[in-house]
């Protein structure tokens, strides 16, 4: 090869390395670039990261700051709970689902009076071995064993109750543990010493409160069967003697007697009823009765007073609302006595009404009643109001000495209201009268509903001729609520002035001012021959007087019951040939008396008396009984205790029984008792009633429960001895009344 041609291919390798050096600069460039971008990427990645460990290094450090001042705060919170529950009086534990202790304070480690065993870890189980082993505890009359076992089953029950023991020293510990979801349980052991003793210190004060109130209802007992017993002679000897001839004089010291006695009676019986109530003892006894016969029942016996007095009696009993509830019917009529005879006793002059409404609630058959009894007496000085239903309180000292009183009857009113659920107020002003007035919840009775009468055709206009307005008012709007046309006037000169053919009926008073209710009627009997009269009369007497019922349709008893009046307005109308005053005349049932009276002739002369018993051991009682009967046609004998009676019982078989109850050697109950015994084995049945001077509630259902049939409370009523008598008379003996109408007893 030619020196040229090695030079040239040594110049064409020399430009390929040359060419594959630059291309290998290139490369070694390119690559330089990327590891450069590399590099820079890297650093900035280096640095974020450098910056994120210094953010998490701040973090952390704060972290740790926090966590130990959390931890600070825990141990101080620690320390102070736990200071807290050491300075409890009452014992703290904690036991963990294995009943282990985990702590517990000091009081609670007192329990065991140093014991050391008792610590962190012990057992509740070893707990209780060491009260029992220990002497710690009084098991009372349960064994040591019986009580850990009783300890224990409570202690495992889900839900531990409550119990109290008692320590050697007569310490009273109140246990009360609770068990959470984890099973670990928080104890308690409450020191209940102090509260024990007062309890205990309670139930010793109640026990001799309630000792002291038993003695004082048994002398309240005692005492008005002690007072009673010789108030029967009182009463009952002046009721006799008021029965024989005495001059005006003899009479009003007899009268003053017998009104003297029952005053005393009143005050036995109102401080008989203010201690019940004040001890809780008296008990409501809820039955069917009729509120308007209650009403006009406690006005009829309170009318003579009134009458006394000068004064009117009224009713204004709602026309259309029931008559029949279900209540206590004497507590009632005990509130409507206190609340009238009160009217009565303080007004001289006027009137005293008693008013009766009602608001029904169908959806319990209930209706609130709302009685208020008005009076225009001499009324109550506005700062006595709020002081009249105290104890003790009547209207003022002044007056006090005008009118006699316990002061006892409105607060004993108030408090039988209240149990009854009802309530009462009291409106009044001084120097013109009052109105007592109060509300009671009643049930209706059924039947209770009232139905209008039946009025005759021809009935359209009435005239009332009255110069009292409330009668008039009261008797108006009875009148237009059946319907009728209504002419009030205030005199009989002015009825006359009045009187038209319109008028089929004049009701008239009988006391009016100038011309009476007689005289009226007289002179209507001229005109109107054929317009009917009804006398309105506060005087029984009349309704049987014949010169009254020749001039009147009727006489109708003040104050009127509705069915009185529904009576005379439904008979107005008399059968042909019938005058009306033999129609419409009111008229008092015949007595038991009248009625054997009659019979007595149609009955044969030889049949033999009534037997009647008397147990009694106090011979004035005796006395009062045997003169009470003498005018009944009887065979009487007396018993002077309980053992007699049975034996009379035997002996003498009569037909009747009078028991007294507190007698010597067997009492009336036991007695009584005796004597049904011997009923069992002879097979009959003979009435016993109860005579006696015990006043107490409760007393009339221990009689009736040992076997008598009714009772009598004494001081002994004459009417009552001949009622039950008549009452229990066998058919077959001789009548009670003798030919001629004279009564005897014997014996």
């Amino acid at each position: 090869m030619s020196l040229a041609e090695k030079l040239a291919q040594e110049r064409r390798a020399r430009l390929a390395a040359e060419r594959l050096l630059e291309l290998k600069q290139a490369e070694l460039t390119d690559a330089n670039r990327k590891l450069g971008r590399h590099a820079l990427a890297l650093t900035k990645r280096i640095g974020a990261t450098q910056a994120e460990i210094a953010t998490f290094r701040n973090e952390n450090e704060r972290v740790k700051s926090d966590l130990n001042t959390a931890n600070e705060k825990v141990e101080q919170a620690e320390r102070r709970l736990w200071h807290s529950i050491q300075a409890f009086q009452d014992g703290f534990a904690f036991f963990d689902s294995n009943s282990k202790l985990i702590g517990a304070n000091t009081a609670y480690l007192n329990i065991f009076e140093g014991v050391e065993e008792v610590a962190p870890g012990v057992s509740y189980v070893r707990i209780l071995q060491v009260l029992t082993d220990e002497g710690l505890i009084d098991t009372e009359e349960l064994s040591a064993d019986a009580w850990r076992a009783m300890m224990t089953e409570r202690w495992m029950s889900p839900t531990p109750e409550p119990t109290v023991i008692r320590l050697w020293n007569d310490r009273y510990l109140k246990l009360i543990d609770q068990r959470g979801h984890d099973g670990d349980i928080v104890s308690l052991a409450l020191d209940i010493t102090a509260t024990v003793h007062y309890e205990e210190e309670l139930r010793t004060a109640r026990e001799r409160a309630e000792a002291a109130n038993r003695a004082k209802s048994a002398f309240l007992a005692n005492m008005s069967h002690e007072i009673r017993t010789p108030m029967n002679g009182v009463v009952g000897m002046a009721e006799l003697l008021n029965d024989t001839s005495l001059t005006e004089e003899q009479r009003l010291y007899a009268n003053t007697i017998r009104n003297s006695g029952e005053a005393l009676l009143v005050i036995i019986n109102d401080v008989l009823d203010y201690s019940k109530i004040e001890a809780e003892k008296l008990v409501l006894h809820p039955e069917p009765f009729d509120l308007e016969a209650c009403m006009h029942e406690v006005v009829m016996l309170l009318q003579a007073n009134a009458r006394d007095k000068g004064l009117t009696l009224l009713v204004d009993y709602d026309l259309f609302m029931p008559t029949s509830f279900i209540g206590d019917p004497g507590r009632i009529r005990q509130i409507l006595t206190n609340l009238i005879g009160n009217a009565v006793k303080f007004t001289n002059e006027g009137h005293v009404t008693a008013r009766v409404t009602g608001v029904p609630h169908p959806e319990d058959n209930t209706v609130m009643l709302h009685i208020s009894i008005e009076d225009s007496g001499i009324g109550i000085p506005e700062e006595k109001i709020q002081h009249i239903f105290g104890e003790f309180n009547q209207v003022e000292d002044e007056t006090n000495r005008q009118f006699e009183g316990t002061g006892l009857g409105l607060a004993i009113t108030e408090r039988l209201i209240k149990m009854m659920d009802g309530e009462i107020w009291v409106e009044s002003e001084f120097g013109k009268g009052s109105c007592f007035g109060f509300r009671l919840p009643l049930v209706v009775a059924d039947g209770s509903q009232v139905n209008a009468p039946e009025l005759p055709d021809d009935l359209n206009c009435v005239m009332i001729v009255d110069d009292m307005e409330i009668n008039r008012e009261i008797l108006n709007r009875q009148l237009q609520r059946l319907g009728l046309k209504v002419i009030p006037v205030t005199s009989g000169a002015r009825a006359l002035e009045q009187m038209s053919k319109d008028v089929d009926l004049v009701i008239t008073d009988r006391n009016l001012p100038g011309m009476d209710g007689l005289k009226l009627a007289r002179s209507l009997r001229h005109a109107w021959s054929d317009v009917p009269v009804l006398l309105l009369s506060s005087d029984p007497a009349d309704a049987s007087d014949p010169a009254i019922r020749d001039i009147f349709a009727g006489v109708l008893q003040k104050p009127i019951p509705r069915g009185a009046l529904f009576t005379a307005l439904s008979k107005l109308s008399a059968p042909a040939g019938q005058p009306p005053s033999a129609s419409l005349a009111v008229e008092a049932a015949p007595s038991p008396a009248m009625t054997q009276s009659a019979a007595t002739a149609d009955i044969a002369s030889d049949l033999r008396k009534m037997r009647v018993l008397a147990a009694e051991d106090n011979r004035t009682n005796q006395l009062v009984f045997r003169k009470m009967v003498k005018d009944m046609n009887i065979d009487l004998r007396f018993a002077g205790n309980g053992q007699e009676a049975v034996e009379l019982y035997q002996s003498f078989v009569p037909d009747m029984i009078f028991m007294d109850i507190s007698m010597p050697k067997m009492d009336g109950k036991q007695a009584t008792q005796a004597i049904r015994e011997l009923e069992k084995e002879n097979g009959r049945k003979v009435q016993i009633v109860a005579l006696t001077a015990h006043a107490m509630d409760g007393d009339s259902e221990g009689i009736l429960a040992a076997g008598l049939d009714d009772y009598l409370t004494k001081p002994l009523r004459k009417s009552l001895i001949h009622e039950r008598i008549m009452k229990n008379m066998p058919a077959a003996v001789a009548p009670l009344q003798c030919e001629g109408g004279d009564l005897q007893a014997t014996g």
